[in-house]
């Protein structure tokens, strides 16, 4: 492509498409290699952007970085939401296929963003806090409109404490089935599903 006319491409572009774009190619890159291997220019070059626009957009590498897990985190809310009349007990294996599936395909990217939390890497962690929770909130309201579940959040005070634990338990699975992968997938999410079963009865 001559460079003129990749000028005009680039410019056609508004600052939200950029954006978008530069996301994409990130949250591409952080699942196929550490955080460690992935540089800004490389994104810059996929992108056909330059260095300095890159960072016009995410000051640091770091900021870049949690610029993506929070889109992704909310792409994956979008991906795991209710759907209204399915029972919660039906829908909840399917919500855990969906996002184990997406543990492993992004496997880098979980490992350093969680890994950068337990360090008390302030950037990512505001990210965390709160995509921690809208899944909190997402799970409860789910929980709240089943007709099995929805009396209990009323009468049961600590199931939001027992979802967050949850939450967190999750987590911690996930990392340990990253690492050694003696269990699958299924086994992962049937025992997930439980813990959130006996956590909240």
């Amino acid at each position: 492509m001559p460079a003129n006319q990749g000028e005009r491409v680039r410019r056609r572009l508004s600052t939200e498409e950029r954006r978008e774009q530069l996301l994409s190619v990130g949250a591409r890159l952080f699942s196929e290699s550490p955080y460690d291997e992935v540089w800004i220019e490389q994104v810059a070059e996929i992108a056909g952007v330059s260095r300095g626009l890159l960072y016009h957009y995410f000051p640091t590498k770091r900021d870049f970085f949690a610029a993506v897990v929070e889109r992704e985190s909310e792409r994956m809310l979008r991906m795991t939401a209710a759907v209204p009349g399915i029972p919660a007990r039906e829908q909840l294996g399917t919500g855990l296929d969906t996002y184990l599936g997406y543990v492993q395909a992004h496997a880098h990217g979980f490992r350093a963003f969680h890994r950068a939390d337990a360090a008390g890497d302030q950037v990512v962690r505001r990210v965390y806090r709160r995509a921690l929770a809208a899944q909190e909130e997402q799970i409860l309201a789910a929980l709240a409109a089943d007709p099995e579940f929805g009396p209990l959040l009323e009468s049961a005070p600590h199931v939001r404490l027992a979802v967050r634990g949850w939450l967190a338990f999750t987590t911690a699975v996930c990392l340990e089935w990253l690492r050694d992968g003696e269990l699958t997938r299924e086994q992962v999410r049937d025992l997930c599903a439980r813990a959130l079963l006996g956590a909240i009865a």
